[in-house]
């Protein structure tokens, strides 16, 4: 725990000082995701310590709660008499090949898509086995990937090691910050108990890490306006990470759509995305047109893959990074099992969505110092780094969770009411609490 959180803390130029962690137990795994999740709920609670030390002179004590750490890394939403979704396509999942194993990710129908055009179509699990049967594991791969599908072969971390890409992601650090040279005039005009007010957040990520980021900033009291294309879907996660945000659709291949952005980027505070690597670029918002939009913009983005090497634009998520890294390849060998097997929860999307966030709060209160904004680059490929090189964490089991873990307020949801867990850090005076419940995508108009 102590190695996760100091090689964090150095990562976001923090003080390397030691956060209290109460309640004890972790999640069975092989590697210390409990560990992961308190390093990283802990460093996004310490940003917040130092922008307010900076601004009153008067840090806040913070600790992190292991429990409620671990069940956040899973879901906070608790509904009332109804259920979220389904997370996963019925034909997403994890196949074996001809010389191991392959994982298709195909949630989103255009991924689906993408690999039934290599593999033909498949009416369920079965079909697709019989036909994921007939390929090696890299020929599937990189024909899924060339269709413009997610796929990832299982690779064990030695052979990770050796891949061209995991060598670029090893050269990289956890967190990218680089100093933007425009000067803003910035004013703080958050308070102790709600330190992020008056910041807009735009936020442009999708599925868990980048909402988990702008969840942490919308708890802390900033205005998160989500925005999603037209047709874009994600019922699995929508409850869980629209909390305390607004979102609105945009088309930004439409000229009147692409106004609407431009306008709401230059009054933006901070821009959170998650697209590929290029893909921003290719819409015509590369990053110095975003600095010439939004002078002083904190700019932090996240991709699978990391930022440098031949995988630096491909498709990914955390379960697909697992799987390329050797993190399921470990699981299996932990396990005894006959298949690959995961980290317990989507840990990867989860601890980078709160170095995301406290990457930005960060930035936040160097501009308040200095003037100027900044940027920030993280990837799922090297918080999988950082959480293979820690190994295993401690085997006593959480224990199990009950009705005093939840907050007694409901949330009023658009699917039925729900009660969300207690906030897995605790800041004296500064509690996080959400002023909007979860909503439906493109459910608000694209302004401020």
């Amino acid at each position: 725990m102590t190695d996760l959180l100091t090689s964090i803390q150095a990562a976001l130029g923090l003080p390397q000082t030691p956060i209290p962690f109460t309640a004890s137990g972790a999640l069975p795994s092989a590697f210390a995701v409990t560990d992961l999740a308190c390093a990283s709920i802990a460093a996004a609670g310490q940003a917040v310590v130092e922008l307010l030390r900076q601004q009153t002179g008067n840090p806040p004590a913070v600790e992190v709660d292991r429990r409620l750490a671990s069940f956040w890394f899973a879901t906070s939403l608790r509904p009332i008499g109804w259920e979220v979704p389904p997370l996963w396509d019925p034909v997403a999942g994890d196949y074996a090949t001809q010389d191991g194993w392959i994982r298709l990710h195909t949630n989103a129908p255009h991924h689906r898509a993408a690999a039934e055009s290599v593999l033909g179509a498949c009416a369920d699990r079965a079909a697709m086995a019989a036909k994921v049967a007939q390929w090696s594991s890299a020929e599937l791969e990189q024909a899924v990937v060339d269709a413009k599908g997610c796929a990832a072969q299982m690779r064990s971390w030695a052979q990770w090691q050796q891949h061209p890409q995991g060598l670029a992601v090893n050269a990289e650090p956890l967190v990218h910050f680089s100093a933007d040279q425009h000067e803003v005039a910035p004013a703080w005009s958050g308070s102790v108990a709600r330190p992020l007010a008056g910041l807009k957040v735009l936020d442009l990520t999708r599925v868990l890490a980048g909402p988990t980021a702008s969840r942490f900033l919308a708890g802390l009291g900033a205005d998160v306006l989500r925005i999603d294309p037209p047709t874009w879907n994600e019922p699995g996660v929508v409850p869980e990470v629209t909390l305390g945000k607004r979102c609105a659709r945009l088309d930004l291949h439409q000229a009147a759509d692409r106004a609407l952005f431009e306008d709401l980027l230059k009054d933006a505070d901070i821009l959170l995305h998650g697209y590929r690597a290029d893909a921003l670029t290719h819409l015509g918002f590369g990053s110095e047109r975003r600095r010439q939009l939004a002078p002083g913009l904190i700019d932090v983005c996240l991709n699978a893959y990391g930022w440098s090497g031949p995988w630096q634009n491909r498709r990914g998520f955390d379960s697909l990074v697992q799987m390329s890294s050797g993190i399921a390849e470990a699981g299996q060998r932990w396990k005894h099992a006959d298949k690959p097997t995961p980290l317990p929860v989507q840990a990867l999307d989860h601890a980078t969505g709160y170095l995301m966030a406290a990457s930005a709060i960060c930035l936040l209160t160097q501009r308040l110092q200095n003037g100027r904004g900044g940027s920030a680059r993280l990837s799922l490929a090297r918080t999988a780094k950082l959480l293979i090189e820690q190994g295993p964490g401690p085997s006593e089991a959480l224990r199990a969770e009950d009705a005093q873990d939840q907050s007694s307020q409901l949330e009023q949801t658009p699917w039925g009411p729900a009660h969300r867990l207690l906030a897995p850090v605790k800041i004296s005076g500064t509690p996080l609490q959400w002023a909007l419940p979860a909503t439906e995508l493109g459910s608000h108009r694209a302004q401020w």
